[in-house]
C-alpha cells in the first residue's frame, strides 16, 4: 500500500505482513482447520471478557476493535482491514479479551485454532519474529494515540482520523471513506452529533465533501495541517 504523503505507519495497528509469504509448510500448518463464515455489518466475532479459543484472520473486509461502557457507548481502538489478524493479542498473553471485534461490513473471516496457531508459532522463527514486530510497532502507535486523545481537539482528531482511514481503507482512484456517522464519532471518540457539525465545517471549507455515509476527501493539505500535519 502506497504511504503517500501522510504518515499512516505512526497510526496504523496493520498485521497485514504477519502471514504474508509464509512457507508452505507452516502456512498449512496454521490453515490446517481454519473454519472461514460470512458476517454481517456490526455482527460480533469476540466479546471483551471472553476466553480466546484462536485467532480470526480477515479474508475480505474490514472489523472494528472497541471498548464499552456501561452505557454501552463505544471507543473505538483499531480498525482492521483484508489480510489483518485479529485477536492474537489476548491468545499470545493467555488473558481474555481486552476489547470486542465486530464487522463493520459484510465480511468473510477465517477463524484459526488456538492448537493450530502456537503450533505453527513453535515451528516457525519467521512467524514469531513477525508477530514481535508486530507487537513493537502497535505499543508506538498506541502511544501516539493516547496523545491524540489527551492533547487535541474534536477538530483535529477528526481531520485526523479521516486521513487515517483514507489511507488505510482507499481504493485505488478514489477518495471515498465508507464509514457511519456512528463509527466515525466512537473512532474521534466524540459524541455523533460533534462529528456531524464539525463534517458540516469541513464541508463548507472544502475539505471534503458527503453523498450518505461517504466521505470524499477534497484537502489532503489542509487536513493535514488541521492535524498538526504539514
Amino acid at each position: 500500500m502506497s504511504k503517500g504523503i501522510f504518515p499512516i505507519d505512526q497510526w496504523d495497528f496493520s498485521s497485514e505482513s504477519v502471514l504474508a509469504d509464509l512457507p508452505q509448510e507452516v502456512y498449512d500448518r496454521l490453515t490446517a482447520h481454519q473454519r472461514k463464515r460470512t458476517y454481517a455489518p456490526q455482527e460480533i466475532l469476540f466479546r471483551e471478557g471472553a476466553f480466546p479459543a484462536g485467532i480470526f484472520y480477515i479474508v475480505s473486509g474490514k472489523v472494528k476493535k472497541f471498548k464499552a461502557d456501561k452505557e454501552g457507548r463505544e471507543q473505538i481502538v483499531n480498525l482492521a482491514r483484508t489480510g489483518e489478524l485479529v485477536g492474537y493479542h489476548a491468545l499470545l498473553s493467555e488473558e481474555r479479551y481486552p476489547d470486542t471485534a465486530a464487522a463493520l461490513e459484510e465480511s468473510t473471516i477465517a477463524f484459526i485454532p488456538k492448537d493450530d496457531f502456537l503450533a505453527a508459532l513453535d515451528h516457525s522463527p519467521i512467524l514469531t519474529n513477525r508477530l514481535l514486530t508486530t507487537l513493537s510497532h502497535e505499543y508506538a502507535v498506541l502511544v501516539n494515540n493516547l496523545t491524540m486523545f489527551a492533547q487535541k481537539t474534536v477538530r483535529e482528531r477528526l481531520a485526523l482520523q479521516l486521513l487515517i482511514v483514507r489511507e488505510k481503507f482507499k481504493i485505488k482512484g478514489e477518495d471515498a471513506i465508507n464509514l457511519n456517522r456512528e463509527d466515525l464519532a466512537n473512532l474521534v471518540g466524540t459524541a455523533r452529533e460533534n462529528v456531524i457539525r464539525a463534517l458540516a465545517v469541513f464541508r463548507d471549507e472544502g475539505l471534503v465533501e458527503t453523498r450518505g455515509r461517504k466521505i470524499i476527501i477534497r484537502d489532503v493539505d489542509k487536513l493535514m495541517a488541521i492535524a498538526s500535519y504539514t
